[in-house]
């Protein structure tokens, strides 16, 4: 199959039917519905045997624009807060090792997963990083990234509308900020990209979005890019967002999708309660809304979470650095909690 019939076979369809999922659950009035009617409608489709695919190309511009759209909130009263944000890091890690140690109890001895399968499947977040490490340590990698890929569509349904029932309105977006000037998006794009491939090299996670939260976070607190992005922008990059995490149901075995399922929702209300826990008690610590804090300790790709902070005005910069924390936390503890396991 050439690029060209690819497009039309499999990347054209697959945003369509994004849209299409953006629009419906935009006109029942579901939480973030460009982001959340995407997820479900491309997820259903994958299941259903759509070869749905979103281009790394286009992947990557999401990232850049999500990333700037974060980075456009940092302002003076953010920096503000800042100062709290370590006893709200230190709850985090807290909840994240419990979540670590409940999920694998239940998935090993409730499910039957091995222990090291148990374990990779219980890590919240870090997708990459997970099955890299379920591959080289061979690992049931089709459980784990089952277990994984059921996690993120489940988190992406219900955090909004745990945020909606929590009855929480988001602050992040400014009237007055006016549209960024194209010298300053050109100037903003061109670091972003620069940092993110820097990031890369290294081996971080999300390069380019961390790239462009980066870029954006400076070029916002220094005043030096005032305004933010169009609206059609970042509600495009909401829709590529929501189908690309559809397209991770691609070519995953039907046969063991059931009891993943099942075990992927269990794995998933028990890291939510854990994390709407950790929520509530930071909240009585920081003054931020319970449901901003939800959103930064909810156990979800950093991607999607950051994406969710800006969909609903959830203070996206306290967000998005809280998912980042956890992915620098899980770095450094699954080496050491593996070699404690002797895990070959």
């Amino acid at each position: 199959m050439t690029e060209t019939e690819g497009i039309l076979t499999e990347v054209l369809p697959t945003l369509l039917i994004g849209a299409a999922g953006a629009a419906l659950f935009w006109a029942i009035g579901f939480p973030a519905a460009v982001l959340t009617g995407p997820a479900a409608a491309v997820s259903l489709a994958t299941l259903l045997g759509l070869r749905s695919r979103v281009p790394l190309g286009l992947r990557d511009a999401v990232f850049l624009v999500i990333g700037i759209s974060i980075g456009s909130t940092v302002t003076p009263e953010v920096v503000a807060t800042a100062l709290a944000w370590p006893v709200s890091l230190a709850i985090l890690t807290g909840t994240l090792v419990l979540v670590l140690v409940l999920v694998r109890a239940i998935l090993a001895h409730g499910f039957g997963y091995d222990p090291l399968t148990a374990l990779l499947a219980a890590t919240p977040g870090h997708l990459s990083y997970v099955l890299g490490l379920s591959t080289d340590l061979k690992a049931d990698v089709p459980r784990v990234a089952l277990v994984q890929s059921v996690r993120v569509l489940l988190l992406t349904l219900l955090v909004p509308v745990l945020i909606s029932l929590w009855g929480a309105e988001g602050t992040a977006y400014l009237p007055d900020r006016g549209t960024m000037s194209p010298v300053s998006a050109l100037a903003v794009f061109g670091l972003a990209v620069a940092l993110g491939l820097v990031f890369r090299r290294f081996g971080v996670p999300a390069p380019l979005l961390l790239g462009a939260m980066a870029a954006s976070a400076a070029g916002h607190g220094s005043n030096l890019t005032p305004g933010a992005l169009p609206p059609w922008a970042t509600t495009v990059a909401f829709v590529v967002m929501g189908s690309l995490i559809g397209t991770r149901f691609r070519g995953l075995d039907r046969r063991g999708l059931l009891g993943a399922f099942a075990a992927g929702a269990a794995a998933t209300f028990v890291a939510c309660a854990v994390a709407a826990a950790g929520a509530v008690l930071a909240a009585r610590i920081v003054d931020l809304p319970p449901a901003a804090l939800l959103l930064a300790f909810a156990p979800g790709g950093v991607e999607v979470m950051a994406a969710l902070a800006v969909e609903t005005g959830l203070e996206p910069a306290f967000v998005a650095a809280h998912h980042v924390f956890r992915l620098v936390v899980l770095s450094v503890l699954m080496p050491i909690v593996l070699a404690r396991r002797r895990v070959p």
